[in-house]
C-alpha cells in the first residue's frame, strides 16, 4: 500500500511564498516518480511540476517556471513544492502524485500516476 499526504497550504496575499510538502509511505521498499497537479474551482486538473525518484531531473508547466520548485528529501520519504511570487492565477487545491518508477525520468502525464493524496488548498488573494 501508498500513502500520500500533503500539507502547507493556506491563505497568501499576491507576491507571497508558501512551501508545499508531500510525505510518502509504503509498505515496501521502492522507487517512486511524483508530481505535483492543481485544479481551480470550475477547470480541469492541471500539471504543475514533476521530478524523478533521484531528483535529478525535473519538468515544469509554462505557467510556473520560474517561481515554483520541486525537490525531493527521500531520507525523509517526502516532496516539496516551494511556491514563489503567487498570483491570484495560483489559487487551486494542489495534489501530490506518485507512481513505481523504473528509470530516472519524470512523469507529466496525470493518467500515468496510481496513487493520489487528499489536497491542499492554495488561496492567493489581490
Amino acid at each position: 500500500q501508498v500513502q500520500l499526504a500533503e500539507s502547507g497550504g493556506g491563505l497568501v496575499q499576491a507576491g507571497g511564498s508558501l512551501r508545499l510538502s508531500c510525505a510518502l509511505s509504503a509498505r515496501i521498499v521502492s522507487r517512486f516518480a511524483m508530481g505535483w497537479f492543481r485544479q481551480a474551482p470550475g477547470k480541469e486538473r492541471e500539471f504543475v511540476a514533476a521530478i524523478s525518484w533521484s531528483g535529478g531531473r525535473t519538468d515544469y508547466a509554462d505557467s510556473v517556471k520560474g517561481r515554483f520548485t520541486i525537490s525531493r528529501d527521500n531520507a525523509k520519504s517526502t516532496m516539496y513544492l516551494q511556491m514563489s511570487n503567487l498570483q491570484p492565477e495560483d489559487t487551486a487545491v494542489y495534489r501530490c502524485a506518485a507512481d513505481f518508477s523504473f528509470s530516472d525520468t519524470t512523469v507529466t502525464e496525470s493518467r500515468r500516476y496510481g496513487y493520489w493524496g487528499q489536497g491542499t488548498q492554495v488561496t492567493v488573494s489581490s
